[in-house]
């Protein structure tokens, strides 16, 4: 599968502290890749340096062939990859509907196209809600609302951090159906994903963090048959 986006070599750093330490992966097309691990093994700054949030220290960022390593958060932003954080950062004093005008982005070559209907489509109680300040929404509504204004960029890639984090499980099989679904359409998902049930479910592929380096890649199966890599780096001993 032809990659859309890759990592090569990057090293990330928070002052002295040296966080990811050569991380090399990458997302092919109409993929969806779960980046897991324990809490502090550097998934979600992975993330971030993929974003430009966080400036890598060294190594390259690759999307469609072009190293965006470095640039800004809205120039990466406009390039076609985008971020869902696990905070959601709404703008809580603005509508549903506005807080999706401000992700919507012009059509991209080599992306699908979507529109405020087809969110409205996937998650009906965000339209019922569409003119209510989004700081009064529920924790999995706001979590929709994130992702329907990712969507609304229209990228090549989205990068989602913790998704069903704190969600009831109905909202959990929701959120998990459009990642789905979004797949379906063409876009390329990295996932960071804490309940390792759902991503194994949802992942094509699958790589494990440990102490800011990848110690596995393979997939969900291949993962199912190797005890030792989840005793050491997924499960709580």
């Amino acid at each position: 599968m032809t990659p859309v986006l890759e990592l090569d070599s990057v090293h990330a750093h928070y002052d002295k502290s040296h966080v990811l330490q050569g991380v090399s992966m990458n997302v092919g097309r109409g993929e969806i890749v779960s980046l897991l691990g324990r809490n502090g093994s550097g998934r979600s700054t992975t993330l971030k340096s993929i974003m430009g949030l966080v400036r890598p220290t060294g190594g390259r960022v690759v999307l469609d062939g072009k190293d965006v390593a470095g640039k800004r958060a809205f120039r990466i932003a406009c390039s076609g990859i985008a971020y869902v954080p696990e905070e959601r950062e709404i703008f809580a004093n603005i509508t549903v509907a506005e807080n999706m005008r401000i992700g919507m982005q012009p059509p991209r070559q080599g992306a699908p196209s979507w529109t405020v209907e087809q969110m409205y489509g996937f998650f009906p109680q965000l339209r019922e809600r569409c003119n209510t300040a989004a700081g009064m929404l529920s924790g999995g509504e706001q979590q929709m609302l994130t992702m329907c204004r990712a969507l609304l960029g229209n990228p090549r890639v989205i990068l989602i951090d913790e998704p069903t984090e704190g969600l009831a499980p109905k909202i959990v099989e929701v959120v998990t159906e459009m990642i789905r679904e979004i797949r379906k359409c063409g876009v390329s998902v990295l996932l960071v994903e804490q309940k390792l049930t759902v991503a194994m479910r949802v992942s094509d592929r699958v790589y494990v963090m440990g102490h800011g380096q990848i110690v596995f890649e393979g997939t969900p199966e291949a993962l199912r048959n190797a005890p030792e890599v989840r005793g050491n780096w997924l499960e709580v001993n």
